[in-house]
């Protein structure tokens, strides 16, 4: 297949790249490299994807990741992937970029994130997150592709009885990111009734793991943790979260490129939600270090809890998490740790 992935240099974009290359697709992947965290994570992900794909020095060269900023926008084609550095509130720049590409299906994992910063800039959450997709579909609309997976967020479940189900209600955001992703999904549905394009929404669970967003806990704890620098923790570490494993959101995205109609899907990892308290102790144990903890006021756009309810994946998918969360903090430590003569340069 020749499959569109957008937000490709992003955490779970650019592992859902590397897998379906694994399988023998061929990926289009854009990326507006925007200044959200450093630029200098996304492009190491790029660098790993087109070494992966036998790129050339020169190419590698242009994805140095040790340096902060990048001069030009970057483009190349390396094995089964191409890249361009777009964004997709640009509909014709990516028109032109994919050419006469015959594409069969879009993967959209472009998006803003990050509940708290939601707040302090809603308009580059609404344009990217809502007006994106819009473009995506009416990109899909013009050129006959039929397939759409859209990344959602558990945040839409806030005050939801859990675990959380497909069929819940979900009309009372409590963050501008929910509300963006919740605009995201009915747009993709208008998109559905009125031209079937078959759409898979994928409603992700707390992804961590190895090169992951540094403004997220498990990663900002790891670092934290080892380099002596007190945790700033909002609310009593009793808070919980579904963690779920890179790896497994990437598998469960590319088994949702299946034809479902319609169709929202819970990812997640389907354990008992595991407390920040609780990971904190893993990091400590895995360091060998002790952690010192600067307490905040819980923040009220977080949720408490969140809990996946997965068998709807597991019946339409057949997809079910492979990598247990204490093994994934393993795994993420361990990269850290590999990786920490560049990364302790990373803003959090």
């Amino acid at each position: 297949m020749n499959i569109l992935v957008t937000g490709v240099g992003g955490f779970i974009g650019s592992k859902t790249a590397e897998l379906l290359m694994d399988q023998g697709h061929s990926v289009y992947g854009v990326d507006n490299l925007n200044d959200y965290y450093d630029v200098r994570l996304k492009k190491y992900r790029l660098h790993q994807l087109a070494e992966k794909q036998g790129a050339s020095n020169e190419i590698l060269n242009s994805l140095n990741y040790r340096e902060s900023t990048l001069a030009d926008p970057i483009s190349f084609y390396a094995g089964n992937f191409s890249y361009f550095t777009a964004d997709i509130e640009d509909f014709q720049t990516i028109d032109q970029f994919l050419g006469e590409a015959k594409l069969d299906a879009v993967i959209n994992l472009a998006a803003r994130a990050g509940v708290r910063y939601s707040m302090e800039n809603p308009y580059i959450y609404m344009t990217t997150n809502a007006d994106g997709t819009l473009n995506l579909l009416e990109f899909m609309r013009k050129r006959g592709i039929s397939k759409f997976v859209l990344a959602s967020t558990s945040s839409l479940y806030a005050g939801q009885p859990m675990p959380f189900k497909e069929d819940l209600p979900v009309n009372t955001p409590i963050s501008p990111y929910a509300a963006t992703k919740k605009a995201a999904e009915a747009m993709a549905y208008t998109y559905h009734h009125l031209y079937g394009i078959d759409v898979s929404v994928l409603r992700y669970f707390t992804v961590f793991g190895p090169a992951g967003r540094p403004d997220m806990a498990p990663y900002r704890f790891i670092k934290w943790v080892n380099e002596g620098t007190p945790i700033t923790l909002y609310g009593d570490g009793e808070q919980a979260r579904d963690f779920t494993y890179i790896d497994d959101i990437a598998a469960g995205t590319i088994k949702a490129l299946q034809s479902t109609g319609y169709e929202i899907i819970n990812l997640g990892g389907g354990n008992q939600p595991i407390t920040i308290n609780q990971i904190i102790a893993w990091i400590e144990d895995m360091l060998g270090k002790k952690a010192t903890i600067d307490y905040k006021p819980f923040h009220k756009a977080d949720m408490l809890v969140t809990y996946a309810d997965i068998q709807k994946a597991g019946n339409l998918l057949d997809w079910h998490p492979q990598v247990s969360p204490q093994d994934g903090f393993r795994k993420t430590a361990d990269w850290y740790l590999s990786n920490q003569e560049w990364l302790k340069e990373i803003p959090v």
